[in-house]
């Protein structure tokens, strides 16, 4: 099979209809296979997509497990060549699934692709670029994280030699909205950390695609509309504990050494959580 899509909704029915029938309609020459992850919603998400598509793999999930479980579940399900992360509030484009599958095609150096995406509005969203938003950019600058990530627009964001908007161009970070991955490439640095619960873990997945030698690739021959549908109210206290809990979690994976020690009957004080397939 050429790819398998991977939606994981919760609580998003009405923007999941829409976003299944786009990719429906982009992959009518394509063999793909689609698996929706349901992390317990309310809102009758299950029984839409019992009446509307009876025939897609769903994954229902008892408890809200996080994005990068519930991704972890797909994947390991997935059969496909590629692997395309889509959130389910993003409408995709006819050409868009074809020509991203072309251009990996042509670049097998790719471990992963991200692409242009536009606001309902027709703006463009500068995190297609850098993958990062504006308060991650701040922390991994403040942290001393930035000197990893030279092809990111953390400094001087006006410089001229940047990767533009309709540039194709490698790129550090890609941003989980849609990005599609090399299931090879996934073979080799494992799956998802699934500690990241809610964010972070496209940033961290797309760090170790590099350092496992691939690149990211930004492609903006084409694009996606992401209605940026956030499911959390900021500084509530869960975005609080997600948000910049994902940060600690990233700060202490790679800038703090911690010691490996094994003793039985005692669990390791910081293990990774996720997998090489």
């Amino acid at each position: 099979m050429k790819l398998s899509i991977i939606v994981v909704n919760r609580n998003t029915c009405i923007l999941l209809k829409q976003a299944i029938y786009s990719l429906i309609d982009a992959c009518k020459s394509i063999d793909y296979e689609l698996l929706i992850v349901d992390n317990a919603s309310t809102d009758h998400s299950l029984q839409m997509l019992e009446n509307n598509f009876p025939d897609i793999n769903v994954i229902a999930n008892d408890a809200n497990l996080g994005i990068a479980k519930a991704n972890n579940q797909a994947i390991k399900q997935s059969t496909g060549e590629y692997v395309l992360l889509v959130s389910p509030d993003t409408i995709t484009i006819k050409d868009s699934i074809e020509k991203m599958i072309d251009f990996m095609d042509g670049h097998a150096d790719a471990g992963g692709t991200g692409i242009r995406m536009l606001s309902p509005q027709g703006r463009f969203l500068p995190e297609s670029i850098h993958g990062l938003t504006k308060t991650w950019g701040a922390f991994l600058k403040l942290i001393g994280f930035a000197r990893h990530l030279s092809k990111t627009r953390l400094y001087d964001r006006n410089r001229k030699d940047w990767v533009e908007e309709f540039q194709v161009a490698e790129v550090d970070i890609l941003n989980g909205a849609c990005m599609m991955l090399r299931s090879s490439a996934l073979n080799e640095t494992g799956m998802f950390d699934e500690r990241f619960f809610m964010y972070g873990a496209d940033i961290d997945l797309s760090y170790r695609l590099r350092l496992a030698g691939f690149k990211n690739y930004y492609y903006p021959k084409t694009y996606i509309i992401n209605f940026e549908n956030h499911h959390l109210a900021k500084f509530s206290w869960n975005y609080i504990k997600y948000f910049y809990g994902a940060m600690f979690i990233f700060a202490v994976k790679y800038l703090i050494k911690m010691p490996d020690i094994n003793l039985k009957g005692i669990p390791q004080l910081f293990p990774s959580n996720y997998e090489v397939k």
